[in-house]
């Protein structure tokens, strides 16, 4: 083929390359951008990550939430997302999920207790793979099946138990700290840690003034500086009856100031916002200004990096202005 010919190829390829390019979106474009900087996943496991302790569990700061597994996710306007989980997360996907963090050090996960799938696939995990992840239980206890709910948990091995944060926030609006005190102090009586998740941050100052003896907050944090936050005039909604679907942080610069003085491990969970904040800047926020641990939700092929990522801003948050408290 001429040289003139091979010219005139490039030169139409180019050109439809770039009508291509100018029909693009502004979303297709920054996806495009984005896509360049990508932190490299490779085939080889991130290693150890950083560690903290709750009691005598020695737990990954990154622990790996339940959410996304149960089918549980905070899709805004998306009905499409929960089935898509749903069909996403298989009995092995699950397994391989929970095997791939350990391979990545990260050794603790949330499962929702009320969840017989996922809580059976537990212990199957355990049995056929000899896995040795730690489970903290999300709990969701009414007034009457405390002392059930939390045995249960435990029996079917559970090593720390918490107060799901629905109801962590409901009870606290509805003063009945009384319920919180109780759920808290059975737990501690089975000998496994105990503690309160929240969406508000009326819980845990809630909790830090009764002077109720949780062994850990788990509290929301991530920035608001996102274009899908919640707007002011959804909040009521959220408080007055969780018909919404995405619960956020609310008022995360009140909950970093009231969390500087608090000396219990802190939880952070929701820090990527549902997926609309990059781990880049959802860990460093939330590592930054005083979280211990950042519970996530991952699927598979996003541990290895967030477990990069992660560890890269622990290393550097050693200086952040609340102590490490795990």
């Amino acid at each position: 083929m001429s040289q003139g010919m091979n010219r005139r190829s490039f030169m139409k390829k180019s050109a439809a390359v770039g009508a291509v390019s100018a029909a693009l979106s502004l979303e297709e474009k920054a996806l495009l951008a984005n896509d360049g900087q990508r932190d490299p996943v490779g085939n080889k496991p991130a290693g150890k990550m950083s560690m903290g302790k709750i009691g005598d569990l020695e737990l990954s700061r990154l622990i790996c939430g339940g959410n996304l597994i149960s089918g549980y996710a905070h899709s805004r306007d998306l009905i499409y997302v929960s089935p898509l989980l749903n069909r996403y997360f298989t009995d092995e996907k699950i397994m391989d999920t929970w095997e791939i963090c350990e391979q990545n050090g990260v050794n603790a996960c949330t499962i929702y207790s009320r969840d017989p799938r996922a809580v059976k696939l537990f212990a199957r995990y355990k049995k056929e793979r000899g896995g040795k992840m730690i489970w903290l239980a999300q709990t969701c206890p009414s007034a009457d099946t405390i002392e059930k709910t939390v045995d249960e948990a435990i029996e079917h091995g559970a090593a720390a138990v918490y107060l799901i944060g629905n109801i962590g926030d409901r009870w606290t609006f509805d003063n009945r700290l009384d319920l919180i005190d109780k759920f808290v102090r059975y737990v501690k009586e089975q000998n496994v840690p105990a503690g309160v998740a929240a969406h508000a941050i009326d819980v845990p100052i809630a909790m830090e003034s009764a002077g109720i003896p949780l062994d850990f907050h788990f509290k929301t944090l991530h920035s608001n500086e996102y274009w899908s936050r919640r707007r002011p005039d959804q909040t009521k909604a959220v408080i007055d009856n969780y018909k919404v679907d995405n619960y956020w942080a609310m008022t995360p610069e009140q909950t970093i100031e009231f969390m500087q003085e608090v000396k219990k491990p802190w939880i952070a969970f929701k820090v990527l916002a549902a997926g609309a904040i990059h781990p880049r800047e959802g860990f460093k926020y939330a590592f930054d200004n005083g979280a211990d641990f950042a519970c996530v939700g991952m699927f598979d092929w996003q541990i290895a990096e967030d477990v990069r990522i992660a560890d890269a801003i622990i290393a550097g948050a050693q200086k952040r202005k609340r102590p490490w408290m795990a």
